[in-house]
């Protein structure tokens, strides 16, 4: 009952998921009929479908409430020159920022709810495990543990954290995150949950990652390399800076080349509030930085003046970055 539970869970989540794409794209002036078309037969496709889309919905008719009062309070600048946006662009930013974080911050956080660690956004924990591993939790990050006769299993639920695995032969030790999984080969190895894909960086020695269990397909990382995997596979393997992928554990974040989406899911772990990236494009604009974990507005505001980007405030807590 767990299982099918979880489940229809996660077949629900991906639903919201795609409601919130439509919902977003479809009051967009330059969707097409085809794009309509689409919609409706997605619509059709599903009964859960359906229902996303009515939890859209009333989703944004109780933002249409709330859309009103924050103009009153806080008129919408731009945060690096003056104007006001349009009540369209206003509007457009608005439903996708109330999507994110009506629904997202549910969603993304659901399964974290019965989470054995937790953390808090701006906070790192360091956890003994009953055996002698070690695991450092990074901020807004959650960790299940499941210590068994025959196994160690950790679930990182979302987040990022570094594991320090103690040896075992007769219990390997696993941290599922995603749709893969990573076993210890005697290790120190970093893994970072995104919403598409999960990283894994390796300091020691080596671990053997897998997709949805197919142990025969096993991709072997070794010391000083990092891969990613997510729907579409496992990615290769390629040489790493571990001590950059680590600076977080020293309260720094370093970047070279990262998409600025990656950017921002990492600088949201350490401010309060939500980062909303307007589109796919500008999602993908590389970032090379180096920041402190507690400055992370002024990180922001870094990244706005030295990319092609603007950062709309609907509240103190709620900033849009678009295309400038």
């Amino acid at each position: 009952m767990m299982a099918r539970g979880m489940m229809e869970l996660k077949d629900h989540t991906s639903a919201l998921h795609d409601a919130r794409h439509w919902f977003v794209l479809l009051r967009d002036d330059a969707a097409s009929a085809a794009d309509r078309a689409a919609f409706a037969a997605w619509l059709a496709a599903d009964p859960l479908h359906r229902q996303a889309w009515t939890e859209t919905e009333q989703l944004w008719r109780r933002m249409d409430a709330v859309v009103p009062v924050l103009r009153a309070r806080e008129p919408l600048r731009d945060a690096v020159s003056a104007p006001l946006v349009s009540r369209r662009g206003w509007l457009k930013q608005a439903a996708a920022a109330a999507l994110v974080l009506g629904g997202g911050t549910y969603l993304a956080t659901a399964p974290a709810f019965m989470a054995d660690h937790r953390t808090a956004v701006g906070e790192r924990r360091v956890i003994a495990l009953s055996d002698g591993s070690v695991v450092d939790l990074a901020g807004d990050s959650a960790v299940s543990v499941a210590m068994e006769s025959g196994l160690r299993r950790v679930t990182l639920h979302h987040g990022q954290a570094y594991f320090q695995v103690a040896p075992d032969a007769a219990r390997p030790f696993v941290v599922a995150a995603g749709n893969g999984e990573i076993r210890a080969l005697g290790t120190a190895f970093d893994v970072r949950r995104g919403q598409d894909s999960v990283r894994v960086a390796v300091s020691e020695h080596a671990v053997a990652v897998t997709l949805d269990g197919r142990r025969l397909e096993a991709v072997r990382l070794d010391e000083g390399r990092a891969l990613q995997y997510g729907a579409d596979g496992i990615g290769p393997t390629t040489a790493a800076d571990i001590a950059a992928l680590l600076s977080w554990r020293q309260d720094r974040l370093f970047f070279q080349e990262a998409p600025l989406g990656e950017v921002v899911a990492d600088l949201d772990r350490y401010r309060p509030g939500r980062i909303v990236i307007a589109d796919a494009a500008v999602a993908a604009l590389p970032v090379t930085g180096f920041f402190h974990t507690a400055q992370a507005e002024a990180a922001l505001q870094t990244i706005a003046a030295t990319l092609p980007v603007r950062l709309t405030r609907l509240t103190d807590r709620l900033v849009i970055i678009r295309a400038r």
